[in-house]
């Protein structure tokens, strides 16, 4: 029976051609949206793991988090490096981690940073040490791969976030790799690490003195020296060197509720909540997710309805070889078998290449559009939820195919012989 159907399919490869193309528009559309969206999500998720809240300078909290945490926007601006001392001295905050943004290499961002970070988002050395001076730097295993920096290599900085290579270089600053890290899945993939002082050094700004008190950052010292002052007399000593953000862990549930608000309205700094912001970005990019998901759900409907039509005009052409058949002896399920089997060779070939489709998009995306690459966006990953969808086109393929199965079983042999003569 299947060398039959295949046989009819080939007899009206245009028609079949289209058909298969209809439907395989219709599944790669799904499979698009679901990566995407999955992809999407699951790196959110992943990259913002352990990061409880972003303080940074005044704007928009969706951009100092799109900056800070994941890396593919400019920063809201520069805060004090006093700020950290701030939020460490905070009753609820377990740990605050600065960072400092402005450079890159070959598109990939140099942050200055501390320790704290990369073991935050569980990265380990693949080999190598971690930054310990200024002008150190630790690479992630995206930045090793694409750039083949090893161990000892020096590279220079260029101004800018996204084009290093275009931008103003400091060729005076270079940076010497030090350590490799193992891939994570995650932002620091693709980050350059150094230390803060690095990042001032690169821009002409004197990291400050901590000469008296060893084991305490900056930015503590800077706060113990001036406790008991004026607030005219602590702006008077500030250090004139800067963060671009801190990231917070809480230590506990009430720092969750508390900090946030004691940040926004009694500072003049921006709190901003990952999976808050998050949500909302992901509400927003679902409006348009659904309005193409229910495109291409019609766009499948549509395909069904072809393939009836194609199979219904078929058989009323092949009523006599079907009428033959009977009288041979082919029974019904034998009858609605062969006719079964020709919608679903077509659904089977359209959910095929479809798949192939969709993830041939997905790659070519993230191949040709640096953020879409960024965020990990990835052709080679699959999700269970496809395989609903290759079920969903076989099984309209199958419905298709079964309404002019039926109608033939219906149909008298002896009239239908006496028409075919």
């Amino acid at each position: 029976m299947i060398g039959l159907s295949l046989a009819y399919l080939k007899d009206r490869a245009l028609n079949t051609a289209l058909n298969i193309l209809l439907l395989a528009l219709g599944v790669a559309s799904l499979v698009i949206l679901l990566l995407f969206s999955s992809q999407l999500e699951n790196r959110f998720d992943r990259d913002a793991q352990g990061i409880d809240m972003v303080v940074g300078a005044k704007g928009s909290p969706l951009q100092l988090i799109l900056s800070s945490v994941y890396h593919v926007d400019i920063p809201t601006g520069n805060v004090p490096l006093e700020t950290v001392g701030l939020l460490r001295r905070q009753l609820g905050v377990a740990e605050a981690i600065p960072l400092a943004l402005g450079d890159s290499f070959r598109t990939f961002r140099i942050v200055g940073t501390e320790p704290a970070y990369p073991a935050l988002m569980g990265a380990t050395l693949a080999d190598g040490r971690m930054f310990a001076e200024p002008m150190e730097a630790v690479i992630g295993a995206d930045v090793a791969a694409r750039t083949g920096a090893g161990l000892g290599q020096r590279f220079v900085g260029g101004h800018g976030m996204g084009g290093g290579d275009e931008g103003p270089k400091h060729e005076e600053t270079p940076f010497i790799v030090v350590g490799r890290l193992k891939p994570t899945g995650t932002v620091i993939d693709r980050l350059i690490l150094t230390r803060i002082e690095s990042v001032w050094a690169v821009h002409g700004i004197e990291a400050p003195h901590d000469d008296h008190h060893e084991g305490e950052t900056e930015a503590e010292h800077a706060d113990h020296d001036h406790e008991g002052e004026s607030a005219e007399d602590h702006a008077a000593h500030v250090s004139p060197a800067e963060v671009t953000a801190v990231l917070a862990r809480f230590g506990s549930p009430i720092a969750a509720v508390r900090l946030p608000g004691f940040v926004n309205r009694q500072t003049n700094l921006q709190a901003a909540v990952p999976a808050v912001e998050v949500s909302r970005l992901l509400a927003l990019v679902g409006v348009g997710l659904d309005a193409v998901r229910a495109f291409a759900v019609l766009l499948m409907l549509t395909a069904g309805l072809s393939i009836f039509v194609a199979l219904l005009t078929a058989l009323k052409e092949r009523e006599g070889d079907m009428a033959m058949l009977r009288v041979i002896g082919a029974s019904r399920a034998a009858i609605i078998g062969q006719v079964a089997s020709e919608g679903l060779i077509l659904a089977t070939a359209g959910a095929a290449l479809g798949l192939l489709l969709g993830h041939a998009v997905i790659g070519l995306a993230a191949a040709s559009i640096e953020q879409l690459h960024q965020l990990g966006l990835s052709a080679t990953r699959f999700h269970p939820g496809e395989a609903w969808i290759v079920l969903a086109a076989l099984a309209i393929g199958l419905i298709a195919a079964l309404i002019p199965a039926l109608r033939v079983l219906q149909s008298d042999i002896a009239d239908t012989l006496a028409n075919a003569r």
